[in-house]
Parts: C-alpha cells; sequence; structure tokens
C-alpha cells in the first residue's frame, strides 16, 4: 500500500480553448504547466473519455512532474459542446497564496467560505478551492472531494478495501479523509445527503500501484463481489509505454483506475513540446466549424 501514489483526477470539458487558454488564464492563475498532451483518433479501451468512439485528446496539467504531483487531465471529445455536472465531483483544494493573489488580480470571482478559503469556478462548472497559505511544498494540491450516499459504506470500501488510511473522520459533518501517504493529494468524502448523482460529466480519479499488484486489486474486487468497469487492460499511447489499468467503481459509482507504477512513470514524463502541441491541435481543430457549417450544435451530453 505504501508504494500506492494519487495521480490525478478526470474532467471533461466541452470548450477546450475557453478551458485552457481564454483569459483568465487557469493555469496562470493557479500557476499550472501543460505537462503533456495527447491526441487520439478513437475511444478508449477502459472509457477514460467517457462511453464515446470518437476523436479525442487529453491534456494533462499541473504544478509539476506527474511523478511527484497530483494533476489535473482535461479530456476533450471533438463531437460534445457540453457536460451536464451532478454532486459526485465537489472540488479540488489548493494550498496557495499566490493563487489565491493571482485570482483576485486577475479578477476571478472568489467566494469566501471560511475564514482564508475561496471558492472558485473554472469553466465548465467545476468547483475549486483556494487556501490562502503559504504553498505546500511537496505538491499544493491538498484534497480531491468526492460526495457520497453513506460515509461509513464509503469509508470501509475505500480503507478496508483499498487499503487508504483514515486521516480525519467527522461523524459530525458526516466528512472523512483519506490517502495513502502524508505527503501525497488526499481524498475527502462528504456525505451529500442522498443518492449520488453523476451528471455526464462524470469524473475519474487515478492511482498507480505495482503491476504486480493490478492481478490481486482486480482479484479481491471479484471476491468482495464490487463492481469492475475495466478487467486489467493494456493501453496504448501513440510513441509512449504502454500502461495496464484496473478501472473500479465504488459503491456510490465513482470510477477508480489502478495503473502499473513502472509503465506509467514512463508514459507520464514531462513533455517540454505539451505546450505546443496543445496550441497546434487547438488551431487544426475545425469541430465547431464543421457543426456551425451544417447548422447543428455539438452534442450536450
Amino acid at each position: 500500500m505504501a508504494a500506492r501514489r494519487a495521480l490525478h483526477f478526470v474532467f471533461k470539458v466541452g470548450d477546450r480553448a475557453r478551458t485552457a487558454r481564454s483569459p483568465p488564464d487557469p493555469r496562470r492563475c493557479v500557476v499550472l504547466k501543460v505537462l503533456r498532451h495527447e491526441e487520439f483518433e478513437e475511444g478508449c479501451k477502459a472509457s477514460c473519455n467517457g462511453p464515446y468512439d470518437g476523436k479525442w485528446s487529453k491534456t494533462m496539467v499541473g504544478y509539476g512532474p506527474e511523478d511527484s504531483h497530483f494533476v489535473a487531465e482535461l479530456t476533450y471529445n471533438y463531437g460534445i459542446g457540453e457536460y451536464r455536472l451532478g454532486n459526485d465531483f465537489l472540488g479540488i483544494t489548493l494550498v496557495s497564496s499566490q493563487a489565491v493573489s493571482n485570482a483576485k488580480k486577475m479578477g476571478w470571482s472568489l467566494r469566501e467560505v471560511t475564514s482564508g478559503v475561496f471558492e472558485a469556478e473554472a469553466p465548465g462548472g467545476y468547483k475549486f478551492y483556494l487556501e490562502d497559505k503559504e504553498q505546500l511544498k511537496q505538491d499544493p494540491v491538498w484534497k480531491v472531494t468526492l460526495g457520497v450516499s453513506d460515509l461509513q459504506k464509503s469509508v470501509s470500501y475505500w480503507s478496508g478495501l483499498l487499503g487508504m488510511k483514515i486521516y480525519e473522520k467527522d461523524e459530525e459533518k458526516q466528512r472523512a479523509l483519506l490517502g495513502y501517504a502524508d505527503n501525497q493529494c488526499k481524498l475527502e468524502l462528504t456525505a451529500v445527503g442522498g443518492a449520488v448523482d453523476h451528471g455526464t460529466a462524470f469524473g475519474r480519479i487515478a492511482f498507480s500501484c505495482a503491476k504486480d499488484e493490478l492481478p490481486s486489486i482486480e482479484a479481491l474486487m471479484k471476491k468482495e463481489n464490487q463492481k469492475i468497469l475495466t478487467p486489467l487492460v493494456s493501453l496504448d499511447t501513440p510513441g509512449k509505454a504502454t500502461v495496464q489499468v484496473v478501472i473500479l467503481a465504488d459503491p456510490d459509482g465513482h470510477e477508480i483506475c489502478f495503473v502499473g507504477d513502472e509503465a506509467f512513470r514512463e508514459l507520464s514524463q514531462v513533455d517540454p513540446n505539451g505546450d505546443k502541441l496543445l496550441d497546434d491541435a487547438m488551431a487544426a481543430d475545425n469541430s465547431d466549424k464543421w457543426f456551425a457549417e451544417r447548422n447543428m450544435k455539438k452534442v450536450s451530453a
């Protein structure tokens, strides 16, 4: 368990240019960098881009290399214009006074939800929280918050089956904080007072583990009659390493990807051309024009 790492959260975006480039640029605001950008001609075998078969891309953005930082994966399906958010993803919290200062200077709409913690909204409606404290040295991304319907049941799953350490548990506030290591991004589970709705933008949280653990994770889930969305499979990325993954779903349907760490470290090396690849892809993206010429709108998923 000690070797497991929190890697990234997957966000589906309907307007890639607005999310990545238009002012106020969220990367400049929170000092994120494009770490790598990849284009795919057809849907992922493990539904990484959702239940879609067409052309798509993913752009990894974060504060630093994926070897040591929790990052965001921006997934763009060329034919999908927008997604409906649910109450499954409740936000990502960043600890960075610099991000707060940048956001204020750039005119972001910030709402102070508790003393020194500000809520902001990224394009597409995704919430993130900026904590006005000195930036954490290891990684400013402090936690991902997911909504759950039954806190105890979810804690039992994430701790008992997936081996996460319980850092905090507050029965009164119906929340718990878990993680694999002190210096990693944490997972916060918060009861939403009812069923969890994933909308159409349902995300996915990813962790790495030793490749040899993947069959054991799959076997445990089968033994415990837990949901496996994608049994152990190899995923190819053109020109890069092939990784093995197992995709699970927790009691509320939150998607969880476990990937073999060794190949993932090779796959996820920072690409110095990442920014240019993203810009080139957006410049070549004629999907909006194609739909407009036919008096059509992109699908709202």
